[in-house]
């Protein structure tokens, strides 16, 4: 074990090397784990090139997947944009995975290295193996052999079948992946090991066209022909969501190897539906983790004033919020607004205002790690934002809401900073971060089972929401390819009264 002066050298020498990672890895997790009380997965860091960071740029960030043909397209586009200077890249990217993978930059400086440590390997690790959206919906210790599986899977497919059809229905899924994610209810978590040994009871199906839903869906013990009365009964009995996965079981005449792609893909959507609906809490605690780790490492005489000066300097440009009116403006900046959230509740439960104390009754002299945890493993970004943006951060960042009217030649200021504007400002922030404001609420209502196989769907229109007539039919195109007999989509409003419809024959 190093004495500090000893850790001090290597850490203020700008160029590091794997012994400098190592230590410092040692020590940011005893700070990690003593000094905030972090649960962490393993951490399993990698130095890349800028290529191999444009590469898992392409595949969002996973180590592997199976090849398609708009990887190969973002690889190119942002190549080309960052040999160009028109982007930069990012100093790490994390995995969420266990062990916990974690990308750093090889022209990162040591001061760097120790900050992307602390962010990535303490902060989105914690994140990741505590928030209860990634608990629930994901697998950690099996998506990496999960896209090795799949990787394999498809490459055979395009052997066997053509790289043309494969393409076809990959496109068609991923148009879908929106629509292919449990949003409601966990799903059963199941290992790579698990999908091999099915994958292999599949193989023994001859792989050729029959009609599945006939077969499975209308026999006597589970899905009578007709009701008590004579009526023929309905399928599905209750409505789907999940446009893929009812597809993926019950198209009539899909092949077993393309149920399979279209579970895979389906598969990897709901891998990554808990970091969209995250994005803000966890690049805010990761902020506000590698925050205090690195002002910890100074307190304790780790690193000196030189390093804290690049750092300071490097932790700014996270957090970096261009005013409404810049030309730079393009949105609230993810890592500013969750990072200022934490810290507001670290200090409404150190020094509480009156302010404070009347709008947060239950943080207000408490134990502010034991809130940050709690807060951290419990919310998403829409909740989040509604429990927790507080009067002093909507002030701090000069938020308001603004109405656009289409019909109006001018903007209309819809709240101040006021009681009542406060209120409006964390309302309809939230609601940007709500995934049902985003993504269309469509569901599988009806299957004509006995005549014509036909798929209906319904749109329920939310706040005034409707759906984009092309757009729409280019969804119905994939989903009539899939499911291999005609799609009809109604769009209904609160009032059930259906105000457009959609068929593709």
């Amino acid at each position: 074990m190093m004495d500090k002066d000893q850790y001090k050298a290597m850490f203020c020498n700008p160029n590091w090397d794997y012994t400098t990672l190592e230590a410092a890895d040692e020590v940011i997790s005893k700070i990690g784990r003593e000094y905030l009380k972090l649960k962490t997965y393993p951490n399993q860091i990698e130095i890349v090139t800028s290529e191999q960071m444009l590469d898992a740029y392409a595949l969002t960030g996973l180590p592997t997947s199976y090849p398609h043909w708009k990887f190969g397209k973002d690889f190119v586009l942002n190549q080309n944009n960052y040999t160009k200077g028109r982007m930069g890249l990012s100093y790490e990217l994390v995995i969420n995975s266990d062990p916990c993978i974690s990308y750093n930059m090889e022209n990162n400086s040591t001061c760097m290295m120790l900050l992307v440590i602390a962010h990535a390997c303490q902060g989105h690790n914690a994140f990741f193996a505590n928030n209860y959206m990634f608990l629930d919906w994901t697998s950690a210790d099996s998506i990496v052999d999960y896209m090795v599986f799949a990787r394999e899977f498809i490459l055979k497919c395009e052997e066997e079948y053509g790289e043309e059809e494969v393409e076809r229905v990959l496109d068609a899924a991923h148009a879908l992946s929106n629509h292919g994610v449990d949003k409601y209810k966990k799903p059963s978590k199941i290992s790579a090991r698990q999908e091999n040994e099915r994958l292999k009871n599949l193989a023994t199906v001859k792989r050729e066209n029959y009609n599945e839903l006939w077969r499975t869906l209308p026999s006597p013990p589970s899905i009578p022909e007709h009701g008590p009365a004579g009526e023929e009964q309905r399928f599905p009995k209750e409505p789907e969501e999940n446009i893929l996965y009812f597809i993926e079981k019950y198209a009539p005449t899909l092949p077993a190897w393309k149920r399979e792609i279209i579970r895979i893909v389906r598969k990897v959507a709901q891998y990554f539906y808990p970091q969209g609906a995250t994005k803000v809490m966890n690049e805010g605690f990761a902020t506000f983790t590698h925050y205090h780790i690195i002002n910890k490492l100074f307190d304790e005489g780790y690193v000196n004033d030189g390093f804290m000066l690049e750092f300071i300097k490097s932790h700014s440009g996270v957090l970096y919020q261009p005013e409404y009116n810049s030309k730079y403006y393009a949105g609230l900046n993810p890592y500013t607004l969750g990072f200022n959230i934490f810290m507001d509740i670290k200090r409404i439960c150190q020094q509480p205002t009156k302010e404070d104390t009347y709008w947060f009754p239950n943080l207000a002299g408490k134990n502010w790690l034991d809130q940050v945890h709690y807060v951290m493993e419990n919310f998403r970004d829409d909740s989040f934002i509604l429990q927790y943006l507080s009067p002093k951060v909507i002030r701090d960042m000069k938020l308001f809401t603004i109405v656009d009217d289409e019909n109006e030649d001018t903007y209309e200021i819809g709240a101040i900073h006021n009681e009542r504007g406060y209120r409006k400002v964390r309302e309809q922030l939230s609601n940007q971060y709500d995934r049902s404001n985003i993504v269309p609420n469509i569901q599988v209502t009806k299957v004509d089972l006995h005549k014509t196989s036909k798929l209906y769907l319904t749109h329920y229109i939310q706040k005034d929401r409707r759906l984009d007539h092309q757009s729409a039919k280019n969804t119905l195109e994939h989903i009539r390819y899939l499911w291999g007999f005609p799609v009809e989509l109604m769009s209904k409003n609160k009032l059930g009264i259906n105000e457009s419809t959609f068929e593709v024959a």
